[in-house]
């Protein structure tokens, strides 16, 4: 019955655009001639109400933008500082991207800048990359081609364009999730609501603050973009100019999105699984959501071409769900309806699709050579507690705190600003009343095509329980790493607020509860204004004042021993000289002076991994020698050592780099449920400082300054005592 009632719906749905939108004002000029208005009256309603949601959106996301600035300006004091410790502010991975920016600013024409990109061999030892295609620096093409086109060399510096492109990419993010909590709720007050959490739980919803060159402060405005258009394709009803629209949003920021962030392929994966459930529960126009699977194919297409043949995306997950989907499909479209065979067709659909999914992901490994993103399938059998490992880089990455469980002082953020409890209400109210479409599907009780506010059915709207299916999985993820709340609480921000403005949640709830003193109806619409409107007044009375504080408090970021290291290495070392050291500070060498360094703080690459973890050997327990063949087995000249490393007092003892690199080495000890370092040789780091044999043959030191040492790597070995 479930199978013979979704055909008689998606029948019902297969409608030529052009009769839905000859039949769409006839219905309209009948509803408004009953209510006694003029089509005029109501075109122009309709025209104010979409020029004001659209200046609300507009608005809120430049004053988003306008408060970013004012806000990294306070912090970092950017206008009175000089270059050099502007840059010093980009730390690790951000550094690189923005060195490379820089660099392509300084190439003599954009073709050469790219050609050095593509074949660089300055900025690695020993190693010619392909720094488009391995760090995604598409972002910084962009970025520095609008530099050059626009002459804006005349009337603003580079670091001010580059970050003032990502603040305003951040606005039309909050943009995005204004329009997409609008287009579910019908009232752009959820629009006004989801951009006041959105800002005040900013902690949660956005790395900004930390890292602003970092790859999804560029990437997810896009993907908000798509999601916005995909909510308004699944839409019941909508006209056919309106649908292209949306189609061609969704086509175009899929794609841009997969350009921007090398693990986007992920992040569609997911979207792709709850538009499947979407599908599977025929809940959804079925050719439209195989028209958003046609989307992910292109986009891989030609994302695998762009990319210069990036073989990741051919053994991404997303590519194997897709080909699963669509042979499904084929499956069902040659077996006859209503027989025995298609409906238990119907019911293992699931179970198929994820076995030709795994299957078919397996054979591509075998046979697409590749090497991007084992370590990731590593850290995955680790972190599930499938295998364990002695393995520095692996356990380095499960110390790291966004890859963690996430905090009690997370839920209690997302509590306090009263986003949790509204969130937890709206998405069990949706969920049962999902749950109650699917029971009347089963039983063969066909779906309605338009759903009124009387009806109290919520649950049958598409793009309701896509977001409700989408939250959930991200849900289940951010519980498992908290760096992935970035990309769950921005839509836990939209999805409570389209609930809390939205009548007709209202009225689902109301319908359970069987209300008769008073009218549903009139007391849903009274809440869907009422409710919003005390949230909104409670978290202005509570944050505004706050967030008022943060931008009138002038913060001081000042690293005067980093400024002098950099000023030295400039002055001092030779141009062809080679820095070795912790990634996160080459990175910072690279960005201020240019000179080439010994690793990166990259961790898509299993060559980078393992120079990054022989290079911090310089803070275990091994000898000068040992050392000293490491270093010079990358031609480095110079060594940094910081002191911040080597005398770390962390709060999670086994997680600092020291406790970790003992742990690899094998020189750790338990004894009696305790565990003591142990060997031989002394820490390197410590050692060394104390300038006698055999560390001084092998190293000498030419500057130091309270938290740096730096040494020069003998190439004539003196073996005085």
């Amino acid at each position: 019955k479930m199978s013979s009632g979704a055909a008689d719906l998606r029948q019902r749905k297969k409608q030529n655009c052009t009769e839905s939108d000859k039949m769409a004002p006839e219905e309209r000029n009948k509803e408004n001639s009953k209510l006694g208005r003029s089509p005029k009256y109501v075109l122009f309603q309709r025209f104010a109400k979409l020029f004001f949601g659209c200046l609300a959106a507009v608005t809120s996301g430049m004053m988003y933008a306008v408060y970013l600035s004012t806000y990294h300006e306070r912090k970092f004091w950017f206008s009175s500082r000089q270059e050099l410790e502007r840059e010093i502010t980009f730390q690790g991975d951000s550094a690189i991207y923005y060195s490379f920016y820089k660099e392509l600013l300084k190439a003599p024409s954009f073709e050469r800048g790219v050609y050095e990109l593509t074949h660089n061999n300055k900025t690695i030892s020993l190693k010619t990359i392909n720094a488009v295609q391995q760090m995604t620096l598409y972002p910084e093409l962009i970025a520095s081609v609008l530099y050059q086109a626009s002459g804006s060399e005349e009337v603003i510096e580079p670091v001010y364009f580059y970050i003032g492109i990502v603040f305003g990419l951040q606005g039309v993010y909050v943009t995005a999730l204004f329009v997409t909590s609008w287009v579910m709720s019908g009232t752009w007050l959820a629009g006004m609501l989801t951009v006041a959490w959105f800002i005040i739980n900013r902690t949660d919803t956005t790395r900004i603050d930390y890292s602003i060159p970092s790859r999804e402060n560029w990437a997810l405005p896009y993907f908000a973009c798509q999601v916005a258009a995909l909510t308004g394709y699944l839409k019941k009803n909508l006209n056919c100019s309106a649908e292209k629209f949306c189609y061609l949003l969704v086509s175009a920021s899929t794609y841009t999105f997969m350009m921007m962030w090398e693990y986007s392929h992920y992040l569609l994966c997911v979207q792709a699984v709850s538009l499947f459930l979407l599908d599977s529960f025929a809940l959804a126009q079925t050719e439209k959501v195989h028209e958003v699977y046609k989307t992910y194919l292109l986009s891989l297409f030609l994302g695998y071409l762009l990319q210069f043949e990036n073989s990741a995306l051919l053994v991404s997950p997303l590519l194997s769900l897709v080909a699963a989907l669509m042979l499904s499909k084929c499956l069902q479209m040659n077996i006859k309806k209503g027989t025995i065979m298609s409906r238990l067709l119907k019911i293992m659909q699931i179970y198929l699709v994820l076995t030709i999914t795994v299957t078919l992901n397996f054979l591509l490994k075998m046979f697409v050579p590749h090497k991007e993103n084992e370590h990731l399938l590593k850290f995955i059998e680790v972190k599930l507690g499938l295998n364990t490992t002695k393995n520095f880089t692996m356990n380095w990455l499960l110390c790291q705190e966004s890859l963690q469980a996430p905090s009690q002082d997370f839920f209690l953020r997302l509590t306090q600003s009263s986003l949790l409890p509204f969130y937890i209400l709206v998405l069990i109210i949706c969920l049962f009343s999902v749950t109650q479409v699917i029971f009347r599907t089963i039983c063969g009780e066909p779906l309605k095509e338009t759903v009124k506010l009387e009806d109290g059915r919520i649950g049958e709207r598409p793009e309701i329980v896509y977001h409700v299916i989408h939250t959930i999985l991200l849900g289940c993820l951010a519980m498992c790493l908290e760096g992935m709340k970035y990309l769950w609480t921005p839509y836990v921000c939209m999805l409570a607020a389209f609930g809390v403005c939205s009548p007709e949640l209202w009225m689902t709830l109301f319908k359970w509860l069987r209300l008769k003193a008073v009218h549903p109806i009139l007391l849903a619409l009274i809440l869907s204004m009422a409710v919003p409107t005390i949230i909104g007044f409670s978290l202005w009375k509570e944050f505004f004042p706050r967030i008022m504080t943060e931008l009138s408090e002038l913060q001081e970021f000042y690293d005067p021993d980093t400024v002098e290291l950099m000023t030295w290495i400039k002055r001092q070392a030779p141009v062809t000289a080679v820095f070795a050291g912790s990634p996160q500070l080459m990175g910072v060498i690279k960005l201020c002076t240019g000179w080439m360094v010994s690793s990166l703080p990259l961790y898509n690459d299993d060559d980078l991994l393992k120079r990054n973890e022989n290079i911090y050997q310089i803070y275990s327990k091994r000898s000068a020698e040992d050392i000293y063949k490491i270093l010079t087995s990358y031609k480095a000249n110079f060594l940094v050592i910081e002191d911040a490393i080597c005398n770390e007092v962390g709060p999670v003892r086994g997680c600092r780099v020291k406790d970790l690199l003992d742990i690899a080495n094998g020189h750790v000890v338990c004894e009696e449920g305790d565990s003591y370092a142990y060997s031989k040789y002394g820490r390197f780091c410590h050692e060394i400082k104390l300038n006698y044999s055999p560390y001084v043959n092998y190293f000498t030191r030419v500057y130091w300054n309270r938290s740096y040492f730096v040494y020069r790597i003998n190439t004539v070995i003196s073996f005085q005592s």
